[in-house]
């Protein structure tokens, strides 16, 4: 009994945990889009976006409008969003997306989190040619069908369209260009979006052996510790039951 509460115990601070770094996460978010698009989420597209993304996480209303309200102040910190590329160990391609006020700290502590596990911190760019981006957008599937949305969104850069039973999503793909016309196309139909995001994903992966995939994933880790991290991508081929 004794252990089964330690269990019950850890999974939910690991919970928590994930979700105040979503929270943390979209609140950079918030701010940057307000800066460079002010306050009217009417007007301000990419504000509509985290506000959207905010409610899928359950992220309190009052800590998004606390967001706005901050990033509007003249004391609120100017974050910049810089990518770092590197290989992990056993050769494993890394891409870091970061949102930061201090470009020293942030590659100083990244190229740390590289370097204690095994990997080399690179130049950008030099992954152009593994990583591509895609626009991901997850829809309340609810009262929805499938092949009615995939004509319909067709013509709006749709790529692919799955559904995933047990979260009762539909999940929409579009290239990195046709991100924005696709968001608008989802709006103008009221749909239900949980989310939406620009991802990477790679061209070309990387098998390893267990041993070496615990290796890559203690400097994933790190990683996504950190708190000038917003999102960490990689090839490693991960086993389907991870996934």
């Amino acid at each position: 009994m004794g252990r089964a509460f330690e269990f019950r115990k850890a999974r939910k601070m690991k919970r928590w945990d994930r979700m105040s770094k979503q929270f943390t996460r979209i609140g950079k978010e918030i701010v940057m889009a307000v800066k460079s698009g002010g306050p009217d989420p009417t007007t301000n597209a990419r504000l509509r976006v985290c506000i959207q993304n905010a409610k899928g996480v359950n992220m309190p209303k009052d800590r998004v409008d606390a967001a706005i309200k901050r990033a509007q102040g003249k004391d609120e910190a100017d974050y910049q969003e810089v990518v770092y590329e590197g290989y992990g160990p056993h050769g494993v391609a890394v891409l870091v997306e970061t949102a930061t006020d201090n470009v020293n700290r942030t590659v100083a502590n990244v190229r740390m989190h590289f370097n204690r596990t095994g990997g080399e911190l690179g130049r950008t760019g030099q992954f152009d040619f593994i990583f591509e981006r895609k626009g991901v957008f997850h829809l309340d599937a609810e009262g929805l069908d499938m092949e009615e949305l995939e004509l319909d969104l067709i013509d709006f850069g749709l790529e692919s369209i799955d559904k995933d039973e047990e979260e009762n999503e539909i999940i929409i793909q579009t290239s990195f260009a046709d991100f924005g016309a696709m968001q608008k196309a989802l709006e103008e139909r009221g749909l239900n979006v949980k989310s939406s995001e620009l991802q990477r994903y790679p061209t070309v992966l990387k098998e390893l052996t267990p041993e070496q995939q615990e290796d890559m994933e203690k400097l994933i880790d790190r990683l996504e510790e950190d708190d000038d991290v917003q999102a960490v991508f990689h090839n490693m081929k991960e086993d389907a039951g991870d996934e």
